[in-house]
């Protein structure tokens, strides 16, 4: 015993959180964050690194004794930094923009030093009625109706992102139609959306046991803006009906992927009620350009639907993560959802005089992240998050208008909010091969430049180009440039054409 208090006498004391060196070490950090936007358009904003490249520069093994901070943020800006692609950067201009702010980043800090693990009411009071209080603020700001919040009968809830809250809902959906059918046939339940539904519709269907047979992913053309049609809708269910399926779920889209579609809220909600159907809207980008009146008539209808979700990282400024669910029957989710171990039984649970928020997610655990939306509410105010979503379209018409005035290109899509979808198309003689291979060319180029970033898609059997507008840092001189290096890239490809 002598030999082992010998030990711990020479041990050094080992204190994770001592304040006076949290102090200085989270100035230090500020710095560098602080330094690394100030210096954001000086690196590629798609990543050059090859596959591997971290593991062939790191050690393989944890160190056993303490390194500096200023060691490790060497490291940071050595070895992590050019293997980041830069989602921040004011050149980003690839899939839909993750955005942030000094608010946002202030409210993850509160968020993380609190390290609330909130998954019932009496685990953080605070936690869970911030939370009641912001997502009915979010509610308000979009003139959600009254049945959709907690001022009214429904209500909501942060989930991590829109596949969250896509398969909480399902499930809500699933186990609310088996209970009426008695029956227990999952194999009889069918879902419906667009083909240009997000991917993790599928995928949520398939985890909450709908068979891949019984996905409907309905067709959509140029014709309609690639939005979903009320009348295939009706076509498709009545098929279904016929042949003896349940139709359960209709996912309607606000802001599709490849190309900000938008179904039509109050026609095909008409026609999934007719059927018993759950209706979802998943509006994760273009929901937040609801909250502009001008923008605010692609919610019509909203009152007839099932739920609700949105996405304030993509563009009310939060940061990763933060998606907020509404539904009009909170009673249908909690049902499906809810658990109630012996360790987490309390009384103000059991009156049914609170929200325990852990019965509304596939979790337990949860975070603190209704600060974020809290802080930059408070922080911005209505008015400058307009102004913040209005500056966006208005730089994205900006380069609508740049490709409209070369006659090499063309608008593929209309532009609806912040994203452009175009090609070059020099010569309508070349063929729809070889027109995709240009494309392919010139975003290849565009994008091994470093100096811009954008993604493409395949819409009606057509290669396009998207230029997505919204990261947090752009501004018109960084669309203007980027319209410029396209150019150049296409004045390169086409001399060898």
């Amino acid at each position: 015993m002598g030999r082992i208090e010998s030990n711990l006498a020479n041990t050094p004391h080992f204190n994770p959180l001592n304040p006076r060196e949290f102090r200085k070490q989270a100035h230090e950090l500020v710095d560098f964050i602080a330094d690394y936007y100030q210096n954001i358009e000086s690196y590629p904003v798609l990543s050059q690194v090859q596959p591997g490249y971290l593991r062939a520069n790191l050690p393989q093994n944890a160190p056993s004794l303490p390194e500096s901070l200023e060691t490790i943020l060497e490291d940071v800006k050595n070895q992590i930094i050019p293997g980041m692609t830069h989602w921040l950067s004011p050149n980003f201009f690839a899939f839909f923009p993750s955005t942030v702010s000094t608010a946002g980043f202030l409210g993850e800090m509160l968020c993380t030093c609190f390290n609330s693990v909130g998954f019932n009411w009496i685990a953080s009071p605070a936690a869970t009625e911030l939370e009641m209080v912001v997502i009915d603020w979010l509610a308000g700001m979009l003139k959600l109706p009254k049945s959709f919040m907690f001022q009214g009968t429904g209500g909501g809830v942060i989930q991590n992102t829109t596949s969250e809250s896509i398969l909480v809902t399902l499930i809500a959906a699933r186990d609310k139609a088996l209970d009426v059918d008695g029956s227990g046939n999952l194999n009889k339940l069918v879902v419906y959306a667009s083909d240009q539904t997000h991917s993790t519709f599928a995928k949520a269907c398939k985890m909450v046991g709908i068979s891949p047979r019984n996905i409907r992913l309905i067709s959509t053309t140029i014709d309609t803006g690639f939005s979903l049609s009320p009348v295939q809708l009706k076509a498709t269910v009545e098929a279904d009906v016929a042949d003896g399926l349940v139709p359960l779920y209709l996912c309607v889209t606000l802001g599709t992927t490849s190309t900000t579609a938008v179904d039509p809220i109050e026609l095909l909600a008409g026609v999934a009620k007719e059927y018993g159907m759950w209706v979802h809207v998943d509006a994760a980008y273009a929901g937040s350009a609801c909250i502009c009146p001008e923008f605010r008539h692609h919610l019509n209808g909203v009152e007839r639907v099932d739920s609700l979700s949105l996405s304030p990282h993509k563009w009310l400024l939060s940061g990763l993560d933060c998606c907020c669910l509404w539904v009009k029957n909170p009673t249908a989710l909690v049902k499906a959802l809810s658990t109630n171990p012996e360790y987490l039984r309390n009384k103000q649970s059991e009156s049914d005089s609170v929200v325990d928020f852990k019965d509304w997610q596939v979790g337990t655990g949860r975070r603190f992240k209704s600060l974020r939306l809290w802080l930059i509410f408070r922080t911005y105010g209505v008015v400058n998050l307009q102004g913040h979503i209005r500056s966006d379209v208005g730089m994205a018409k900006i380069f609508e208008e740049f490709v409209r005035s070369d006659p090499r290109f063309e608008i593929v899509v209309p532009r609806e909010f912040g994203l452009v979808c175009f090609r070059l198309n020099p010569d309508e003689t070349f063929g729809s091969d070889y027109t995709e291979l240009l494309n392919r060319k010139l975003l290849d180029w565009v994008n091994s430049t470093g100096r811009v970033y954008m993604t493409h898609t395949k819409i009606g059997g057509i290669y396009v180009l998207r230029f997505a507008v919204g990261a947090t840092l752009t501004t018109d001189n960084h669309v203007v440039a980027a319209w410029k290096l396209i150019k150049e890239g296409a004045d390169a490809l086409l001399k060898t054409v």
